[in-house]
């Protein structure tokens, strides 16, 4: 059957004011336009569904039965059209990890005085491109080198790398700072799919961690608060993952990590240039 939804409109209009005459004001079109628009949706059903009487037209038997499928799909036609108005107005911005750490409220705050008519939505998304390549954001944050051939970005700014460990580890629970090296003698999670830690961070040194490799955040921290292993981040970590049980530290001579916002390539959403300077701003 080839219906539209001018179809379902028209019939639904019509069955509810009781009268083609009373359906055409309110569609704003004449009263041949609804009499044919339903004459061919009746013949694609092949029943009829109004039935035309003195004072207008009823609904018969088939009609009854149609009639709520077709306010049910007119209503989901309405809501999708209400979300590609609201996605047209939202700048989704994903994150797998950790959004900006301590520039996550202040990019919250200042945003609508800097592109009040678009709204800054912030997602959390467990996915190597922060939801970017499944179409569930329209930039994301990235701390890892992106595919160049997919996607544009831009280096909005460096964090601290931190080491983490449980609170109560007994050889670093007195510790203020440590050094890669002091890494080296232990077992690393690390997330190789979405993390910023991975084995080539010891390439050059003698002598290289054992990994175990995790899934996401939380059970990256679940095995550090087991005391199975500690690991390494960036220090948003520390602002968007706060534990009792966990302590982050600086490490000396640990690589910074570099903050990138990335997006499809050759596909600037609206208000991508407010958000890099806005950004950049608030990491200088």
């Amino acid at each position: 059957m080839d219906w539209s939804l001018r179809d379902l409109r028209f019939f639904v209009t019509a069955a509810e004011a009781g009268s083609f005459t009373e359906a055409a004001g309110q569609l704003f079109v004449s009263q041949a336009a609804v009499s044919r628009t339903i004459a061919g949706f009746e013949r694609q059903v092949g029943d009829q569904l109004l039935r035309r009487t003195v004072r207008g037209c009823e609904v018969t038997g088939a009609g009854a039965q149609l009639l709520p499928e077709a306010r049910r799909v007119l209503a989901e036609a309405e809501r999708f059209n209400r979300f590609l108005t609201a996605r047209h107005r939202t700048l989704r911005l994903g994150y797998a990890w950790a959004a900006l750490g301590v520039h996550t409220p202040a990019l919250q705050r200042q945003w609508p005085d800097l592109c009040g008519g678009l709204e800054l939505e912030l997602l959390r998304h467990n996915s190597p491109t922060s939801g970017l390549a499944e179409g569930l954001c329209d930039v994301a944050i990235m701390r890892r080198e992106v595919n160049a051939e997919l996607y544009d970005s831009v280096v909005v700014g460096l964090e601290r790398r931190l080491v983490v460990f449980a609170a109560d580890d007994p050889q670093w629970a007195r510790r203020r700072v440590l050094s890669m090296s002091e890494l080296a003698d232990r077992t690393v999670f690390i997330d190789t799919r979405m993390g910023a830690t991975d084995p080539s961070l010891w390439a050059d040194a003698g002598q290289r961690p054992r990994f175990l490799e995790s899934s996401d955040v939380d059970s990256w921290l679940d095995g550090i608060v087991a005391g199975r292993g500690v690991g390494t981040t960036a220090e948003a970590t520390a602002h968007h993952h706060p534990r009792p049980s966990v302590a982050y530290r600086p490490l000396r001579d640990g690589p910074r990590i570099a903050v990138r916002l990335a997006w499809h390539r050759n596909e600037p959403p609206e208000g991508l240039g407010e958000l890099i300077s806005l950004v950049t701003r608030l990491y200088s």
